[in-house]
């Protein structure tokens, strides 16, 4: 199974040390083409410019939540077959069916290690 490390990867989360971990975490499984975005808003303009190969994004954040985030990349025909990987602080059974009703990759519950994030990305990206 092989994953295309040089992908472009956006991470979005409104809160710059989550950024700094995510982007770290990433980098130890030698995933270094990272982008950030700190609202949805931000994440949506960046996606439509850019090409990403997988989106992580956190859950909670502000004025548009990951799950709001991740409904527009749905039901964009362009993005909406993105990768997307919703990162929540807590594994709420609502949160959990939410998330896959909007059409969510996969999810990762913090805290994470890199294994755990290696594991969600391989799921995600390597199921072709």
């Amino acid at each position: 199974m092989l994953i295309d490390k040089a992908m472009n990867v956006l991470i979005v989360d409104d809160y710059k040390t989550m950024l700094r971990i995510i982007r770290n975490l990433l980098k130890q499984i030698d995933f270094n083409n990272v982008e950030e975005a700190t609202d949805g808003v931000e994440a949506l303009a960046k996606m439509r410019t850019n090409n990403f190969g997988l989106v992580i994004s956190d859950w909670n954040m502000a004025p548009m939540t990951g799950l709001q985030l991740l409904q527009e990349v749905r039901a964009d025909a362009r993005l909406k077959q993105t990768p997307f990987i919703m990162i929540t602080a807590e594994s709420k059974t609502e949160n959990v069916i939410a998330a896959k009703q909007a059409g969510v990759s996969n999810y990762i519950v913090k805290p994470f290690n890199a294994e755990t994030l290696k594991d969600k990305i391989e799921k995600v990206l390597g199921h072709g």
